[in-house]
């Protein structure tokens, strides 16, 4: 129990509850004097012990994870290979052919999911036991009755593959006409060791990772949870009775349960998204009054700020950041929106007082404006080589930003300092056991208490061989060079340096981001520090910035999403080496299979990436992301955020990020011990919530509170049994029901640009909805901001 409330004192997933009486066990020394008076306590402390050791100390996890495994259990069978090799392929294939189409389509790893268990099944009957022996090993077509371990191998394949490569967008934008025309862009070695490079860079530093994301059971890792839930629904024949809401007893099992919502979802999503949208953007007070400015400031779901007590009927808003309220805790859920909430008031009081000319703007865009409120035309900044002409740029315009997007630059310079801060202020312990067990790695004669994960689950794993640290060094090596050779071997501008940036950038952050994402859901990004950093290094080179924004926000990520996946195989006890070997082996086909789609449309897609290309492939990304390189590499952070740049101002988000959760962890040091709320109060979820803004705002992130506050704090204490049988299985049967409604709809409505004209679908562009208004107009011919010749 002391260690218990080392590693769990401020760990807000952990149940409030049991900590106040652990506390209250642990303080109490009448209780170890006259142990026979406090029985109860002690019998009570016994259980809490026994139920750490043999299972999980957090409801959500017993729930879905087995505290038991097989070692005999098929895993890295030849089917199982062979099925998730081929989703690899198969949604690297597609995924990269829509990327560039608007709208685009993406079909994620749930889909393979749900479709890999009919064809392993079908495997399982049809094909014959034909098989051989390799060191000892037995190897079949046919090993038995396709199995969850099987299955959740095919589905981290899946994981690691439906995503293209990041090095994409460098790649479209150096080998248009229209960019930077670079036509060696168009050489497929140039292309696959640079995409090699980003891909891999990040799976090279997860062997540090294990001790600190993977092995610690407070690491909960949500979004795991949903797809074991999926995997459980196919896989757990047993089905017991639980009591629930309305005094019922409910006997449907999880796969049932999971198929009936699925068609229901499937076939509900139809009406929001395709027959009667207006049930999707339920903006019903800006109906009133369509060209209300103020209406639609405050209300506008589309160029507001969102403020509407019910915004949406589409299930599929509240997935928007992927953070499904059924899915990750209802802390998670409030704190983001708490932080949302409160910083638009920072957005009204800078829009409605003009501050830094953002009145002129629409209040809430993404975008990039010059100072006659139009777009900015970054060709009027740049030569004829795509690096700045000072002269052109004088002659023409500062950027500038709306109210909401500088909002979103203040608060992501907070993050980064505040996720620092925020795990050594609530979680030394954590960090420094993990540090303690990978030093004890390295040694030859093994002390096997030091620093050891003793709960159920790392006792079962070790009995597979784990993975050794040498194996990622040999996979990181490798992706070093492969992104070296990659920027030196052509005429990239850029110096090979930028790999090892993303590696120091990555070796700061890794631990602090992977284990706010392990506890929260909640995944901080590295783009804009990666971007900010990268632009002030190399400023007026925009091609160089996008590959420091590429290494140093893709090795850090590559390096969460694998530990994610590590987490999920180790909850499903799956053997380490087949895991690493899953996860390389998935992502090389898919990155190859990418590459040659990639080279496909660049050759064979006439007119790809016009405006008026016939089959709607007209790159919106690939543009967003050449305007975004050419203002934050060629005209540079340091025109914009630097000493003298307009918007130096934000630079105060950096100090915010350290002293908010100091603030907090202070007040929560003084009064949060007995106060389950107090505890609860996530300074780094709150900031992520701020960051939102642009184009997204409150009606994306309400609706979920009340759907995440009935499922965990009025379900789960009430009906545990109920709760834990259904809810991660009702979370992955909304998200599948979406993904193939959605697949269907596009190719089958969308492509033929079939739609239903009629008032249900048009509603929603009405007025400031269709077309963000602006507090302050120009005259013809005016400007706002610093006249011509008077800024530099």
């Amino acid at each position: 129990m002391t260690n218990v409330l080392e590693l769990h004192a401020n760990d807000p997933n952990f149940p409030h509850l049991t900590l106040v009486k652990i506390k209250e066990f642990l303080g109490n020394e009448a209780v170890f004097e006259n142990p026979d008076k406090h029985e109860d306590l002690i019998y009570e402390m016994k259980l809490e012990a026994a139920l750490i050791t043999n299972n999980s100390p957090y409801a959500e996890v017993r729930a879905v994870v087995d505290n038991h495994d097989d070692p005999s259990m098929p895993c890295s069978t030849i089917r199982a290979w062979v099925i998730g090799l081929a989703f690899s392929a198969l949604l690297g294939f597609i995924n990269q052919l829509f990327s560039i189409r608007q709208p685009a389509i993406t079909i994620l790893s749930n889909v393979a999911q749900m479709l890999a268990f009919p064809i392993g099944k079908a495997c399982d009957k049809v094909l014959p036991d034909w098989g051989f022996t390799l060191f000892g090993v037995r190897h079949s077509l046919n090993p038995g009755p396709f199995s969850r371990k099987e299955h959740m191998l095919i589905t981290i394949m899946a994981n690691v593959a439906y995503q293209i490569p990041y090095t994409n967008y460098i790649i479209w934008s150096q080998y248009l006409p229209s960019f930077f025309n670079q036509r060696y862009a168009g050489s497929f070695a140039y292309q696959i060791l640079i995409s090699l490079g980003t891909n891999f860079v990040g799976y090279g530093m997860a062997g540090l990772t294990r001790r600190f994301l993977v092995y610690p059971a407070s690491c909960v890792w949500p979004a795991s949870l949903v797809t074991i839930a999926l995997n459980q629904a196919f896989h757990n024949e047993a089905n017991v009775p639980v009591e629930g809401p309305f005094k019922k007893t409910y006997n449907i099992s999880r796969y049932k349960f999971f198929l009936l919502a699925f068609a229901a979802m499937f076939v509900y999503f139809w009406f929001p998204n395709w027959i009667f949208t207006a049930l999707s953007m339920f903006s019903w007070m800006t109906w009133i009054a369509p060209n209300n400015l103020h209406l639609n400031t405050i209300a506008g779901f589309n160029n507001g700020i969102g403020l509407n007590p019910w915004p949406t009927f589409d299930w599929n808003i509240l997935l928007f950041d992927t953070l499904d309220p059924l899915m990750v805790p209802f802390f998670s859920t409030f704190n983001r929106f708490l932080g949302m909430f409160v910083s638009a008031f920072v957005v009204l009081g800078m829009w409605y007082t003009n501050t830094y000319n953002t009145a002129y703007l629409p209040i809430n865009s993404n975008r990039v404006w010059d100072n006659t409120g139009k777009l900015y035309n970054v060709s009027r900044a740049i030569d004829s080589h795509g690096l700045f002409d000072s002269a052109k740029y004088e002659a023409y315009s500062q950027p500038f930003l709306s109210a909401g997007n500088l909002t979103v630059y203040v608060f992501f310079f907070a993050i980064y300092p505040a996720t620092l801060m925020y795990i050594y202020l609530y979680h030394k312990a954590e960090v420094i056991m993990g540090f303690k067990n990978l030093i004890n790695s390295f040694r030859k004669n093994k002390d096997t208490e030091i620093g050891q994960y003793k709960d159920v689950h790392n006792r079962l794993m070790a009995a597979y061989p784990e993975v050794p640290e040498w194996w990622f060094l040999i996979v990181l090596l490798c992706a070093i060079a492969f992104g070296i050779a990659g920027i030196a071997g052509w005429e990239t501008y850029t110096t090979p340096g930028v790999v090892f940036y993303g590696l120091v950038l990555c070796i700061i952050f890794v631990i602090p981001v992977g284990m706010v994402k392990s506890m929260t859901g909640i995944e901080v990004t590295l783009n804009v520090l990666a971007e900010f950093i990268g632009g002030s290094w190399v400023e007026g080179n925009a091609l160089a910035m996008n590959y420091f924004k590429s290494f140093g926000y893709v090795t850090c990520a590559h390096a969460v999403w694998f530990s994610n996946d590590l987490k999920l195989a180790h909850y499903v006890h799956i053997p380490p080496r087949h895991t690493f070997f899953a996860q390389m082996i998935a992502t090389l086909v898919s990155t190859f299979v990418c590459i040659g789609v990639l080279n496909f449309q660049m050759n064979q897609i006439e007119g790809v990436c016009t405006p008026d290309q016939p089959q709607h492939y007209t790159c919106p990304g690939i543009n967003t992301f050449f305007t975004a390189s050419v203002l934050w590499g060629t005209v540079g952070p340091r025109k914009v955020f630097g000493a003298g740049g307009q918007y130096t101002a934000m630079m105060v988000g950096w100090p915010l990020g350290v002293v908010i959760p100091l603030f907090f962890w202070l007040i929560q040091k003084k009064w949060g011990a007995k106060s389950r709320w107090m505890r609860q109060i996530h300074p780094v979820a709150m900031i992520y919530g701020a960051i939102y803004w642009a184009p997204y705002n409150l009606s994306y992130v309400w609706p979920a509170v009340p759907i995440g506050w009935l499922s965990w704090m009025y379900i789960k204490p009430r009906y545990l049994a109920f709760w834990s049988k259904y809810n991660f299985v009702l979370s992955a049967s909304f998200s599948s029901g979406i993904a193939i409604a959605a697949i269907i709809m596009f190719f089958a409505l969308q492509w033929e640009n079939l739609s239903l004209e009629w008032w249900g679908n048009t509603v929603t562009t009405q007025g400031c909805e269709g077309k963000a208004c602006k507090l302050k107009t120009l005259a013809p011919g005016k400007i706002f901001g610093p006249a011509i010749g008077t800024f530099h």
